[in-house]
């Protein structure tokens, strides 16, 4: 006999399927207006220390550097600062997010309400995510006025973009839980993120460099995002795109399920 259709239970148009789409969208609507509210120190800022690389690494080395793989040094230079503040910013804002609620007291906010740490890890992921894909396309905008940054493989350029803001963000996203202080963080960026994106390639190109450097340089995950990303807009590679784009997937999973972890745990959230 067929069901009444005043019996069924009505659709929630709050969730799909498991997810919790409501809690999920407005926890990302926070995270967003987050660091909107604050652009000028969250965007401009960014924008601008990327220019001002852009500005001294061209006058210091430009017109004596020479191209590089016949790519004019400027613009081999700019795919590779733009993914870097790209990078930076993804980690900041999962990062400081996490901590600050942290050190206010008000991680209950994210804690309370009816999100699974599933929903939690996309909501913090795609925040850190929109920030990076902001400041790398207001950063990118204003390069354009003095390099050819007109795309040649676009999607290098989605791919990197979204996977490099997904990984920092998750990174961000585990230190930001493991932090106590904002020392920590400045732990990570200083001795983590500063060293391993200056030593990618963002400036040169890998094939200048001696052993055991040059071997040590492909497996720095950076090098293959920056590489992956710069390949987009000039089509000239460093190492191998496949290499790259199987490297980044996999360490993507890896932190998803760290992330996951972690937040599950509750460890030194709910303590």
């Amino acid at each position: 006999m067929t069901e009444p259709v005043s019996a069924r239970p009505a659709p929630n148009p709050r969730r799909f399927g498991a997810l919790n789409v409501l809690g999920l969208w407005t926890l990302y609507r926070k995270e967003v207006h987050r660091f909107w509210k604050v652009m000028f120190q969250t965007v401009f800022a960014p924008v601008v220390t990327t220019l001002l690389f852009f500005a001294v690494i061209n006058l210091a080395f430009g017109e004596r550097r020479g191209d590089i793989a016949g790519i004019p040094f400027s613009d081999f230079l700019a795919p590779g600062l733009v993914l870097m503040g790209l990078l930076q910013n993804a980690f900041a804002n999962s990062s400081s997010s996490i901590l600050v609620s942290k050190v206010q007291g008000n991680s209950v906010d994210f804690l309370m309400p009816p999100l699974s740490p599933l929903e939690l890890m996309i909501a913090f992921i795609a925040g850190a995510v929109t920030r990076g894909v902001v400041v790398a396309l207001a950063t990118g905008i204003v390069v354009a006025f003095f390099v050819d940054m007109r795309p040649d493989h676009i999607w290098a350029i989605v791919f990197y973009g979204i996977t490099g803001a997904s990984l920092l963000g998750m990174v961000g996203l585990i230190g930001g839980v493991w932090a106590e202080k904002f020392d920590h963080i400045a732990v990570i960026t200083n001795f983590i993120i500063t060293p391993l994106t200056f030593l990618s390639g963002t400036f040169y190109s890998i094939e200048v460099l001696p052993e055991p450097f040059y071997t040590l340089s492909h497996i720095n995950p950076f090098f293959y995002m920056i590489d992956g990303f710069r390949y987009g807009f000039t089509g000239h590679a460093d190492g191998s795109i496949l290499i790259g784009v199987l490297f980044i997937l996999a360490l993507n999973a890896i932190l998803m399920a760290a992330s996951y972890m972690v937040l599950r745990s509750g460890w030194r959230l709910k303590s």
